[in-house]
């Protein structure tokens, strides 16, 4: 066997090697005539240390130092560079503008077929308190963009102030807040519209909340957000919107071209961003090529909190895969731009695919061809094109670029782990997931934890499992099946299995009781984030098969 690199890490040869540095010379000399200047961070860090500055990203490269310090590869540029300043840049130091162009490292999935070593170009300003950097970084993004010559390039703008003000303000608890947050932050508003369902909320808090994460578009769009924090009675100073304004003023001619564009479904990472984020995506490709916001908290978590901080970082990988030249992200990168091909939607098979047909047939779209496939498994038809996949890998398809948009299961979402933007639920496939015991030995399974200190399922859904077990406090041992789950139990492999059933039949044929409820799963809408943030045509998709999910339209034909 040839000599090898550890998984998700390879190595570059000279020809794509000088393309790389054609890329990053061009970068660095466009932010150096704008006044940023070079700074080196170390490749290793103390892991408390970057966590007093915020939560880092989950990295399987740490080792332990001789005198016993936690360190970790850096999994992010941001934070150490935060680190330096706060400990060795005075006051009278700002504003102080940096640029940097370097590896870090990052946990992927062993089956995701994406890189763990990322290189980023990108730059940090810091500043003290009543400055507003945001509007010169983006121009300056936009300006890095057209001088590299990327094609169909679109910025998505937001900021988390509006909600987390609304939140503050008006939410009825910490618990409803980090619940709220944590959907929005997943960009799962099907999620989010079920949990409100289940709330009571004041009329104006409800709107708000549904509505917030889904407004885009030019600067009235701020107008919109002023109007909903108004009626749930946020005072005008806490809402964020003059930030977003002065933006709107100062962007102007971007924002008319359409290269630039409101957008609330990016909100994330609401411990880390204190302000206006914004992230970069061409219609060429299905990863972001850039990120970035405010960030004073993490300032503020290292003892500046009269220092401000914004910045972003553009991915080498994904601006090779956009310029046509070697490497890239493991997605997928078009030789067209996205409106100029048809929109792809990944169709589910099996039980989904009939009311999957009769639901796009609702919205207005073609599907003569579509209702006997045969063998086919791409079925062009007028301005779309479906693509037949098993449901469990729908998530995979639109992830990975395969699709601009898909229907499955939100099963399928949480197994397959892929950064979606979840739309519509569209109230056909429903089922639940249940733990389940053999009726014969009911207890078994309590007992086997009583003295081994963890309980074995068997199931064929591993991280909604382990993330159930986990809600409730207990340590789990997984076996992964792909079918007949139920006899984990029966010849002794578990003590209980979690497992999705409509009725319950199977299980009891099988001497199998439920004793536990997981969730309730259905069919959803969902798009790749480039999809959605760049293309008209799936977000015109998503608003109707919104009405017709709540007509139940879909269903009845």
């Amino acid at each position: 066997m040839a000599a090898r690199t550890p998984r998700g890490f390879r190595d570059i040869l000279p020809a794509e090697a000088l393309v790389r540095e054609g890329i990053r010379a061009q970068v660095a000399e466009l932010f150096s005539s704008r006044g940023y200047l070079p700074v080196e961070t170390p490749l290793l860090e103390e892991r408390p240390e970057l966590e007093r500055g915020g939560r880092i990203r989950n990295s399987p490269f740490q080792l332990i130092d001789a005198d016993g310090s936690l360190m970790v590869l850096r999994p992010d540029l941001t934070l150490p560079i935060a680190r330096l300043v706060s400990a060795r840049v005075p006051d009278g130091g700002l504003p102080l503008r940096l640029r940097y162009a370097a590896p870090l490292v990052r946990e992927e999935s062993e089956l995701g077929g994406r890189p763990r070593q990322l290189t980023q170009l990108g730059v940090e300003l810091f500043d003290l308190e009543g400055a507003r950097p945001e509007f010169e970084l983006v121009l300056l993004l936009a300006e890095v963009l057209d001088a590299l010559g990327v094609p169909a390039w679109h910025v998505a703008c937001g900021s988390v102030r509006p909600l987390q003000a609304l939140l503050a303000r008006r939410s009825p608890s910490e618990e409803v807040t980090a619940r709220v947050l944590e959907l929005v932050h997943a960009s799962d508003l099907v999620g989010l519209d079920e949990y409100l369902d289940g709330l009571t909320l004041e009329p104006a808090l409800d709107r708000a909340l549904r509505e917030l994460p889904r407004l885009t578009g030019d600067a009235s769009v701020v107008a919109r957000v002023d109007e909903l924090l108004a009626a749930a009675e946020v005072p005008e100073g806490e809402r964020g919107t003059g930030e977003l304004a002065a933006m709107a003023e100062g962007l102007h001619e971007l924002l008319g071209s359409g290269q630039v564009a409101f957008d609330f479904s990016i909100l994330n990472s609401f411990d880390y961003y204190t302000g206006v984020v914004f992230r970069c995506y061409s219609e060429l490709a299905s990863d972001a090529l850039a990120s970035g916001g405010r960030y004073d908290a993490v300032l503020r978590n290292l003892g500046r909190p009269n220092v401000l901080a914004c910045g972003f970082a553009l991915s080498l990988e994904a601006l090779q895969e956009v310029l046509g030249q070697r490497g890239g992200l493991g997605g997928v990168a078009s030789a067209s731009s996205r409106a100029e091909r048809p929109l792809r939607i990944a169709v589910p098979k099996g039980s989904l695919f009939a009311p999957t047909v009769r639901m796009l047939e609702a919205a207005g779209l073609p599907v003569g061809e579509l209702r006997e496939p045969g063998r086919r498994l791409v079925i062009p038809a007028d301005g779309v094109e479906y693509v037949i996949v098993r449901a469990q890998d729908a998530p995979a398809f639109v992830g990975n670029g395969g699709a601009d948009c898909g229907i499955c299961g939100n099963d399928s979402i949480i197994e397959a782990g892929e950064e979606l933007v979840q739309l519509v639920g569209l109230g056909y496939g429903a089922c639940r997931f249940v733990v389940a015991e053999p009726a014969s030995r009911r207890g078994a399974a309590e007992e086997a934890y009583g003295w081994r200190g963890s309980v074995r399922v068997a199931t064929k859904y591993p991280r909604i499992t382990r993330r159930y077990y986990e809600s409730i406090g207990q340590q789990v041992d997984i076996v992964q099946l792909h079918g007949n789950i139920e006899l984990g139990p029966i010849v002794g492999m578990s003590d209980r299995i979690v497992d999705i059933t409509a009725t319950g039949e199977t299980l009891a044929q099988n001497d199998l009781v439920v004793v536990d409820e997981v969730m309730e799963c259905a069919a959803r809408f969902f798009a790749g984030p480039a999809a959605y943030r760049s293309d008209f045509r799936v977000r015109a998709l998503a608003r109707r098969l919104l009405e017709v999910s709540a007509s139940g339209e879909g269903s009845s034909r």
